[in-house]
């Protein structure tokens, strides 16, 4: 097994990692200074209001702790800021290019508008990779249970930010109640935009938005752990090479698997279904990507062959430039053969 120092030391790729909650608390306070908004004064007080216990009851329960965060995002300013943290942490345990996702209609409750909101958060994630050498690129989330017109607009207002920071697209929320093909015209126009598009899908029970994702030509699904015990399932993702963006922590936690024994790695693995490592929410879940290695070497025996097989999954199903994936595998390669 590979030390936690080791696990730290190694290239990284993340593709699913939501900005508002992923952020430190030193951020966190800086932006409640910035927004005038009182918090506790002691970091551990602090700590249970943003992140989860092991025994919360459900999705709804985890959802809570972002009512803290979202007040905090809804000027420019405080987006940039954010955008800079998230990436700021990710440097500390050698990410080589992570994708960061929001919701830019969480972020126009004071005034700000979609593209000012988007405009935001690439300033932010540029002048981190400026300054620590990560590459990254943003994804929109649309909500499910928002109106197709409403996120068909802002897909309308995030188009002409590709190719400048802007890489993809996702929809969040409430898959049970507002299944894929509820949301199938908004993810229409999305493509037509030209903007690829991942989904979080499979994530509360319902394998069945997977497969309804996978027919619509979206090929990355957000956890996907609703596959298990899904064999056929599990084999038209592998032979479309679909890819499952994994999040244990945060799947434990929300209840989206009962418990370890039942999170499928080994059925997956054994159908050749992608798999890739992340964090969902690095705050809310109190992780990282180096926890998360850990707990996947413990519980089920994940090497480091595997782990670079995992990243390497994860950088070719990037949305990012062909100039970036290339420079990435480089990294990668080079990494897992020094540590």
């Amino acid at each position: 097994m590979l030390t936690v120092q080791e696990l730290k030391a190694l290239p990284k790729v993340e593709l699913h990692c939501h900005l508002d909650g992923s952020l430190s608390l030193k951020a966190i306070r800086k932006l409640a200074q910035m927004a005038a908004v009182e918090l506790p004064a002691s970091d551990q007080a602090l700590r249970e209001l943003v992140s989860v216990p092991d025994d919360i009851e459900d999705l709804l329960d985890y959802l809570k702790r972002f009512d803290v965060i979202l007040p905090l995002l809804q000027t420019a300013e405080a987006l940039e800021l954010a955008a800079y943290d998230v990436i700021e942490q990710c440097a500390a345990e050698n990410v080589r290019y992570i994708e960061v996702r929001f919701a830019p209609d969480f972020s126009t409750e004071k005034g700000l508008s979609v593209s000012e909101a988007i405009a935001a958060v690439i300033k932010g994630l540029h002048q981190a990779q400026a300054d620590f050498g990560v590459e990254s690129g943003l994804l929109v989330c649309a909500m499910r249970q928002y109106s197709n017109q409403r996120s068909q607009m802002m897909f309308k207002a995030a188009q002409p930010f590709l190719g400048q920071g802007l890489v993809g697209g996702d929809f969040a929320g409430d898959e049970a109640d507002f299944p894929t093909e509820v949301i199938e015209p908004a993810i229409k126009t999305a493509q037509q935009l030209g903007i690829p598009m991942t989904l979080h899908a499979g994530e509360s029970h319902c394998a069945h938005n997977v497969m309804a994702a996978l027919a619509l030509g979206i090929r990355r699904f957000g956890h996907g752990v609703a596959l298990g015990g899904h064999v056929d399932f599990q084999k038209q993702v592998s032979e479309a090479d679909g890819v499952l963006e994994m999040c244990l922590t945060s799947n434990l936690q929300t209840k989206a698997v009962k418990n370890l024994a039942s999170y499928p790695v080994a059925e997956l693995l054994a159908n050749q279904v992608k798999i890739t490592i992340n964090t969902d929410n690095r705050t809310v879940s109190n992780t990282n990507l180096t926890k998360e290695y850990d707990l996947w070497q413990r519980y089920f025996g994940i090497t480091k062959s595997q782990f670079l097989e995992f990243n390497l999954n994860a950088i070719n199903a990037a949305f990012c430039s062909a100039t970036i994936r290339q420079q990435v595998i480089q990294d990668l390669q080079k990494g897992y053969s020094e540590n």
